[in-house]
């Protein structure tokens, strides 16, 4: 990759890497599905103007909308809102990679070969380390949504291999819509209409801030900066700079919010990082090859848009992910 490109690449992750921080942030002056639907609102309006008419199948946007947006999203957030440190949110969401294998495997008969397996494990080993430490210095409650999200986002991985998209741009910005109405219904139902109607009242240019960075900076330019490295460079190529999400998660967690980052969550991070770095690049079995080649980089654009609109990183070209 070119130096600008590489640099392009790393800025991304740093974008989606502090994201967490500023979700953490937001989530002091919004309640957790408020501000998912806020940021889902902002993030699909005007964009879904200048997108044209969806270009996949409704059935697959509304799918995708409804695991990514309303489950992970709402998921991730609540676990957040419950607790959770931002740091070690981003390194806990990207176990998401094991669920998409595990799934792809499942659903798609994509046979993971002996690495990937091996990765499996490694990042697996990972998560109980940081469970571990997250039980005796952190909420159980919280660590298990966030857990249950990266499961979510693993089921919008496949839906969109599933799916597809000939057009990566054009179909997340109308999955961004799905989640809109269920998201503040459920705000309504679960948070309360008092609660909702005090955030927006009290609603100053910090929160703006944070609405605008999370649709627009972690979303907008975020997906459409790693789109246009995908379309100059193999996956393989790109994928591998997502891995340092978690480490400019944690790394900007310690340093603006505080958070200390204790010798058991490096351990976990190190096996998080390299477990999924095996998940992901790995190369297929023979017997998926020519399944993965047929679907073509349509398939694999459409793999990296479902993760995109995360505060995370995209999965690499078929489905599994090294990414909020």
């Amino acid at each position: 990759m070119r130096p600008v490109h590489t640099a392009l690449a790393v800025l991304v992750a740093a974008v989606w890497g502090f994201n967490f921080v500023v979700i953490e942030i937001g989530l002091g002056h919004f309640p957790p599905l408020l501000l998912s639907a806020l940021r889902f609102l902002v993030a699909a309006l005007p964009a879904v103007f200048f997108v044209g008419r969806p270009k996949t199948a409704w059935k697959w946007i509304i799918a995708v909308g409804v695991a990514l947006g309303v489950a992970k999203f709402g998921l991730l957030f609540t676990g957040m809102a419950a607790g959770m440190p931002a740091g070690l949110s981003s390194l806990v969401l990207q176990v998401q990679s094991v669920f998409t294998a595990v799934l792809a495997s499942l659903v798609l008969r994509e046979r993971p070969g002996p690495v990937r397996v091996a990765g499996m494990a490694v990042a697996l080993a990972g998560i109980a380390v940081a469970a571990v430490d997250g039980g005796t210095s952190g909420p159980v409650l919280g660590f298990t949504l966030v857990v249950a999200a990266a499961a979510c986002w693993g089921v919008s991985n496949v839906l969109t291999r599933k799916a597809s998209p000939p057009d990566a741009l054009n179909f997340m910005v109308w999955v961004c819509t799905v989640p809109v109405l269920p998201l503040f219904a459920l705000s309504l139902l679960l948070e309360g209409p008092e609660r909702d109607l005090a955030a927006l009242r009290g609603l100053d240019w910090s929160g703006v801030a944070v609405i605008a960075y999370v649709a627009w900076v972690s979303t907008v330019f975020g997906f459409g900066a790693w789109n246009h490295l995908l379309k100059r460079y193999p996956a393989s190529s790109v994928a591998p700079f997502s891995l340092l999400v978690p480490v400019f998660g944690m790394s900007s967690a310690a340093l603006v919010l505080g958070e200390s980052v204790s010798g058991p969550r490096w351990v976990a991070a190190l096996l998080l990082v390299g477990g999924v770095g095996m998940t992901s690049l790995a190369p297929a079995r023979a017997g998926t090859r020519t399944k993965e080649a047929e679907g073509g980089a349509a398939t694999a654009t459409g793999a990296t848009a479902a993760a995109a609109v995360s505060a995370g990183s995209p999965p690499a070209a078929a489905a599994a992910s090294p990414a909020p």
